[in-house]
């Protein structure tokens, strides 16, 4: 016998298993590219040099491993495809005499040709790609990227033993299942799971139980500090309840609709629903995993696109004024000594100040309970119910707001910012204060725009009641030092002669040891397009991942489902079903069970929108209109791609059945 049988014999096995193998070392291809490219650039040295470059790093750091998990998720997943489809095959082999130590030999070489082609053409993909990938990123982020485009040696051995481990792995599992089981196993290997299912009614209440939970979680969270925490717990029960619902629930339903008669007892529904209960069990999980998958391609790519896309308003939102200057702990007069600073400065470097305004305030977080707030350092330890409590002296306000209100000692104005609202009184320290009138809307600048907690702005007769609120001995986490100043302005120049403004303005407040900073929207732009187009690039590249391993589970279903429905339906096809009918109950099934996923996806949205809102609040997007817009266009637009790829597996399935 050849030394090379073996290899040979690998190679006839791949070549005729075409339809399974070419899908998946493309799959294996395309990971191995997405994940070299991924590495190169998060680890390029151009990205210290640039705005912004340490959060980009960051975020593209992140990738990597997220790209990471999931390749050896995925591929051990369809990789199970492979091997389930190949074990009636390898049954053979061995009832015709070859040992398993054979057949083993036969997988090692299979494997080790799909390695060495997945890996070779991935990471020259990767390398040819990489400098399309460079492009793309200098596009996004609208400004000159200092990346320097190389073929990282590095990234390329970083990839190879990481998929090297893949696919040994795969190989361990599938030689495991090959050395335990029987002939008649293996002969019988494709056709596991058609003995019907029962109902599990306790997996149903599971699902509905975490499934609704996951969803009250996602409607009442109000808070944006909350929902970071809430939210991922609400994820983790929806996942729980769409395993669970699919596992169960489908197979209940299915069997629900089977006792009715009007439905059951016509042809297409007949054989439909009597297919799905058959196979349902193995079917359930990866229905659930388009669903998770889809679910999350919309979450991200939905996000990302409104994030970038509403840049604009992202800024206008973090700094409502072009420049700002912030100065902790300033008396009124050393306040007017900044004040002129600023406007030297400003003369200095030709830009006119626009519509300048200016306040002084105490700011400090406390714990709301009804209209009591409480500052006390224990009960300032819970980090999401955490209220800001922002204090304006009542000239200040005049003087700002250009009005001569007057207030009595136990007298407030009230401006919520975010939160629920407060009426009637409020007590703050153990202080009650009659709210004199609710304010519907504030002059405000600085940090106090961007704040992430419920924030109130209460006006006070003056800085005396304002002391009065900080007793330090007892409530040492909002210890008294002085009022702050916020000066903020809109400049009359351009956009070099703003950031050269804000850095000088920032050396002048170092230079004076004072406390404080200043702010300016186009210097802040390269940093935050750095960070937003960083997540925008990343929600494209894991995106399109999601994608791909969404069509990879669909084909694989479809293919799984043909060449186990080959049989039955050639017999129905013997005792006088026409092909026209058989046709049209492919079609019914393979509706049901292809959109079914994209309409639980697309439900999973609709609970988890208010939620995400909360979480772009986060990062100051406010404008929910355009994040609507974009999660509509997301999901017609991958509905559109989710039918075609519905149309496409329907005809290999009819194919591979009739």
């Amino acid at each position: 016998m050849s030394k090379f049988f073996y290899a040979k014999l690998a190679m006839t096995n791949i070549n005729k298993n075409r339809k399974t193998y070419i899908p998946y070392i493309l799959t294996c291809i395309s990971t191995i590219a997405m994940f070299y490219m991924m590495h190169f650039i998060s680890g390029n040295p151009g990205l210290k040099k640039m705005s912004g470059g340490d959060a980009l790093m960051i975020i593209l750091n992140l990738g990597n491993y997220v790209i990471g998990i999931f390749s050896v998720i995925f591929l051990f997943y369809t990789n199970s495809f492979l091997i389930k489809r190949r074990k009636k095959e390898f049954g053979l082999f061995n009832i015709l005499g070859m040992e398993k130590k054979h057949i083993i030999t036969i997988i090692v070489w299979e494997t080790f040709f799909v390695t060495v082609i997945s890996l070779f053409i991935g990471l020259m993909s990767g390398a040819v790609m990489g400098k399309l990938m460079f492009l793309l990123l200098n596009n996004i982020l609208h400004f000159e990227v200092p990346l320097t485009y190389f073929v990282s040696i590095k990234s390329m051995g970083m990839t190879a033993v990481l998929f090297i481990g893949i696919f040994v792995l795969t190989l361990l599992n599938n030689l495991r299942q090959i050395h335990l089981a029987k002939p008649i196993e293996l002969l019988r290997g494709g056709q596991v799971g058609e003995r019907e299912p029962k109902t599990k009614w306790f997996l149903v209440l599971i699902g509905v139980a975490t499934l609704a939970y996951g969803y009250y979680i996602a409607l009442v969270t109000e808070s944006p500090l909350a929902a970071i925490n809430k939210f991922f717990l609400a994820v983790l029960l929806v996942i729980v309840g769409t395993y669970a619902l699919f596992t169960a629930g489908t197979i209940a339903l299915l069997k629900l609709l089977r006792k009715n008669k009007g439905f059951y007892y016509q042809t297409k529904h007949f054989i439909s629903v009597s297919g799905m209960i058959y196979r349902m069990k193995q079917n359930a999980v990866g229905l659930a995993n388009i669903c998770i998958l889809s679910t999350m391609v919309l979450v991200m790519l939905s996000t990302t696109v409104s994030l970038y896309i509403g840049m604009e308003d992202v800024l206008k939102t973090r700094y409502p004024k072009e420049i700002d200057v912030t100065a902790n702990n300033l008396s009124k007069e050393a306040s007017q000594s900044v004040e002129k600073m600023i406007k030297e400065e400003a003369e200095k470097y030709q830009v006119k100040l626009k519509d300048p305004v200016s306040y002084r305030s105490a700011s400090f977080p406390a714990i709301r309970k009804g209209n009591t707030f409480t500052t006390n350092e224990d009960t300032l330890k819970s980090f999401t119910d955490i209220s800001m409590i922002e204090l304006i002296p009542l000239d200040e306000f005049n003087q700002l707001e250009k009005q001569s209100v007057t207030l009595e000692d136990n007298e407030v104005l009230l401006y919520t910012l975010k939160g629920k609202p407060i009426k009637h009184s409020i007590i703050i320290a153990g202080q009650n204060f009659q709210i004199k009138q609710q304010l519907k809307d504030l002059t405000i600048i600085g940090d106090a725009s961007a704040m992430m907690t419920d924030s109130y702005f209460v006006v006070v007769k003056d800085e005396d009641t304002i002391k009065s609120l900080y007793p330090t001995e007892e409530h040492k986490a909002v210890e008294w030092k002085d009022l702050s100043y916020f000066y903020g302005f809109d400049v009359d120049g351009n956009a070099k002669d703003e950031i050269a403004l804000t850095k000088a303005l920032n050396k002048k407040l170092n230079k004076a040891s004072i406390e404080g900073n200043a702010e300016g929207r186009e210097e802040a732009k390269e940093s935050f397009y750095s960070i937003y187009g960083g997540l925008f690039f990343l929600g494209l590249f894991l995106g399109t991942l999601f994608i791909m391993a969404t069509v990879l589970i669909m084909y694989y279903k479809q293919i799984s489902e043909g060449y186990d429905d080959k049989e039955r339906f050639a017999i129905m096809q013997k005792v006088g079903l026409s092909k026209e009918e058989i046709k049209k109950s492919i079609k019914s099934q393979v509706l049901i069970v292809f959109f079914l996923p994209l309409v639980a996806a697309v439900i999973h949205i609709a609970f988890a929108f208010k939620v995400i809102t909360k979480l772009l609040a986060l990062l100051n997007l406010t404008n929910v209109g355009l994040f609507a817009i974009c999660t509509a266009a997301t999901i017609l637009i991958f509905a559109m791609f989710y039918a075609l790829v519905y149309s496409l597996t329907a005809r290999e399935y009819y194919k591979i059945v009739s």
